[in-house]
């Protein structure tokens, strides 16, 4: 015999799960196959990613993209697996990807009511060196009574119906974020499901840990130096707080998300308006936190409380540990015009 644990068969699934938590609020089903067909391009991506050396994925593809950034070979197939298997789910309207000018308007005959906002894959600047990278997505209701467009998508995030990402590091993951709260999945290669690893998962009310390129040092407001240096030199004596930055806005919130702590990617006198984009980076990124206990903000707004004037917005983006995040608004307000 062996002492080998048996395979637990009451292990549930990302596909069951969200096919439960629909029974649960009487939907009509539309949502779970948006959700099932995410997950689909999601294990596509993941494989690409695992396999992008041997099929020549990796370099750039030869273009920049709407937000000046050079497109790689991997951003290119997962912005086209995304698309494809969104409009083949027949429950999107509209859709809003980070490598495409404009809003993607849905041929009649496969329209459903939902818009989408993704980033297909974030933190490909990091896809050459191995490091890690993920997909970020929000899910809004279409609102408008008229037809498709792309003003159904400059929706503030407090609409969104359910936000997630995938990180494709040691193992693929799936955080998923609805009105119930935020769970983790782990994907099984061996049976090829993303099975539910982390339960209601919930932020520290405070971390050890801040993160951000501290390279723009020189080009920070008051507020964030005042901040940086409260954490790496306490004035109560305390420990002061380990820096980790990945680069990786995915890895960077994921770690955030699990040991507690802040993020930051502030505006700055280079970037005043921000660099990360409100409709598929932050508001997604937001709506988890905030459903894990935690807090997003510009420094001055919450995040999910921006209307959106234009698909690419970029916005000032903070998000992590009440406590810690708490405490940098705090900073920020002393420093703003009286």
């Amino acid at each position: 015999m062996s002492d080998q644990a048996p395979f637990d068969t009451d292990v549930i699934t990302l596909t069951r799960f969200v096919m439960e938590e629909g029974r649960k609020a009487k939907g009509t089903g539309e949502l779970t196959q948006l959700l099932n067909s995410l997950c689909t391009a999601v294990k596509a991506i993941s494989s690409a990613v695992r396999k992008a050396g041997l099929a020549n994925l990796y370099g750039i593809a030869g273009s920049t993209n709407v937000t000046g950034d050079q497109v790689k070979k991997l951003d290119v197939l997962s912005n086209d697996l995304v698309i494809n298997t969104l409009k083949a789910s027949y429950s999107a309207c509209v859709l809003v990807s980070e490598e495409d000018t404009n809003a993607i308007i849905v041929e009649a005959d496969r329209r459903g009511k939902y818009v989408v906002c993704f980033d297909p894959l974030d933190g490909s600047s990091n896809i050459d060196c191995l490091a890690s990278i993920g997909s970020i997505f929000a899910i809004y209701k279409k609102v408008s009574e008229c037809e498709p467009s792309e003003k159904d998508a400059l929706q503030p995030g407090r609409n969104i119906v359910a936000a997630g990402y995938a990180l494709y590091g040691s193992a693929t993951m799936v955080v998923l974020a609805t009105e119930y709260g935020v769970n983790g999945f782990m994907l099984d290669p061996a049976i090829g499901e993303f099975l539910l690893v982390e339960k209601n998962m919930k932020i520290k009310k405070k971390g050890n840990i801040y993160s951000l390129n501290e390279g723009y040092a020189k080009f920070f407001d008051p507020a964030v130096t005042e901040y940086v240096n409260k954490k790496k030199f306490p004035e109560d004596g305390s420990s002061p707080y380990g820096s980790r930055y990945v680069g990786s806005m995915v890895a960077d919130v994921h770690r955030t998300l699990v040991y507690g702590g802040i993020f930051l990617y502030p505006a700055n006198s280079k970037s005043p308006k921000g660099k990360l984009r409100l409709l598929y980076e932050c508001n997604p990124m937001a709506y988890i936190m905030e459903r894990a206990g935690g807090i997003a903000t510009t420094g001055t707004e919450a995040i999910l409380d921006i209307q959106p004037q234009e698909i690419h917005q970029r916005v000032p983006f903070v998000l992590g540990s009440p406590e810690d995040v708490q405490e940098y608004i705090t900073i920020v307000k002393k420093h703003l015009p009286k």
